[in-house]
C-alpha cells in the first residue's frame, strides 16, 4: 500500500513538472526589438523591484543591488525607449516617504540623454514611480499623482483596505518631432487584493476618461497585476483605452521561469496606434536578471 501511495505521489509530481514545463515554453520566448519606424514613439514599462537598504545581503539587499545595477543599466540601454515608466523604483529604509532612490540616481547618472518626470520633493511628490524620457525628443509640460485610496489627493494614503500605499504618477509631454502632446499614466496595482485592484482601476478610469473624451492622447502603462480578460482590465478599458496585445510572461520569479501570462501592460487611447507588435524582452543582461519582471516595449505612432 505504501509503495502504491509513493507511486501515486511520484506520478502527481511528475505531472506537475510537465505542466510547469509546458507553461514555461508557452509563456516564454525572446523576440528582438524592432528598429524604430518613422516618427514612432518607443514606450516601455518596467518593474525593477525595490531595494531593502537595511539588508546587507540576501534577495533585494544592498549587496544584491551591487549585482543588479550593472545589468539594469544594460537593460535600460537595450530598451532604448523614448519614454519608460518604472514601478518599485524604491530604496526602502522604512516608512512611506522615500528620500533616497539608488536605482533612479544610477540610471540617470549613466544615461545623460535622459531626464525624469513625475518626480519631485518626496514630501510633496512620491519619487518611486518616475517616468524617464529622452530629452532630445520630449519636453515635460505637466505632472501629478493620485493615490489609490478614499483620499487620493493625500500623499502616501493607504489603499482602500488599509494595505500599503499605492498610486498613479503621470506626466504630459510635448513631442518635438511631431508637435503633438501625450500624457503618460504610470500605475502599480496591488497583487494580493482583487478588490483593491478593481477599485484602483475604477479611480484610474475616472481620471483618464475625461482626458480621452476631450481628445487628449493618453498612454496608460504599468504593473497591473492582472491578466488579459480580468475584470481589472475591463474596468480600465472603460476609459476608452486599448490594451496592446502583450502575450506570454512579464513576471519570471527572478529566475527566468515563465509560468504566468502577462501582468505588465501598456494601453493607448485615440490619436495613437501600434507601429509594431509589443515586445517582452525576456533575456538576461550581463548574465544576470536585473529584476523579477521583464521590460515590456511598444512602438506607437501619434496620429
Amino acid at each position: 500500500m505504501l509503495r502504491f501511495l509513493f507511486k501515486i505521489v511520484g506520478l502527481f509530481v511528475f505531472g506537475l513538472g510537465l505542466v510547469a514545463c509546458g507553461l514555461h515554453v508557452k509563456n516564454g520566448g525572446d523576440t528582438a526589438l524592432p528598429d524604430p519606424t518613422g516618427q514612432s514613439l518607443r514606450v516601455a514599462t518596467y518593474n525593477v523591484h525595490y531595494i531593502v537598504m537595511r539588508d546587507a545581503t540576501g534577495s533585494w539587499s544592498m549587496g544584491d543591488w551591487d549585482r543588479r545595477k550593472g545589468p539594469l543599466d544594460l537593460a535600460f540601454k537595450a530598451i532604448d525607449a523614448d519614454i519608460i515608466g518604472f514601478q518599485e523604483m524604491e530604496s526602502f529604509a522604512g516608512g512611506d516617504e522615500s528620500t533616497v532612490n539608488l536605482a533612479f540616481d544610477h540610471l540617470l547618472a549613466l544615461n545623460p540623454g535622459y531626464a525624469a518626470a513625475a518626480v519631485g520633493d518626496p514630501a510633496e511628490f512620491p519619487i518611486t514611480q518616475p517616468i524617464l524620457y529622452r530629452t532630445d525628443r520630449l519636453t515635460p509640460t505637466d505632472q501629478g499623482w493620485f493615490f489609490f485610496s478614499d483620499t487620493p489627493e493625500v500623499i502616501y494614503s493607504r489603499t482602500y483596505n488599509g494595505s500599503w500605499p499605492a498610486f498613479c504618477s503621470w506626466a504630459t509631454f510635448a513631442d518635438m518631432v511631431t508637435g503633438e502632446t501625450v500624457t503618460v499614466f504610470n500605475v502599480h496595482f496591488e497583487y494580493r487584493s482583487r478588490s483593491n485592484r478593481q477599485l484602483a482601476a475604477a479611480l484610474v478610469r475616472d481620471r483618464i476618461a475625461p482626458r480621452v473624451a476631450a481628445g487628449d492622447r493618453v498612454i496608460l502603462l504599468g504593473d497591473i497585476n492582472a491578466r488579459h480578460g480580468a475584470r481589472t482590465m475591463e474596468i480600465l478599458e472603460g476609459a476608452g483605452v486599448t490594451f496592446a496585445p502583450v502575450t506570454g510572461a512579464t513576471y519570471h520569479l527572478n529566475a527566468g521561469i515563465n509560468l504566468f501570462s502577462a501582468i505588465d501592460h501598456l494601453t493607448y487611447g485615440p490619436g495613437l496606434a501600434l507601429a509594431a507588435p509589443p515586445v517582452v524582452v525576456r533575456r538576461q543582461f550581463g548574465s544576470e536578471w536585473p529584476t523579477d519582471h521583464y521590460p515590456v516595449v511598444v512602438d506607437l505612432t501619434l496620429q
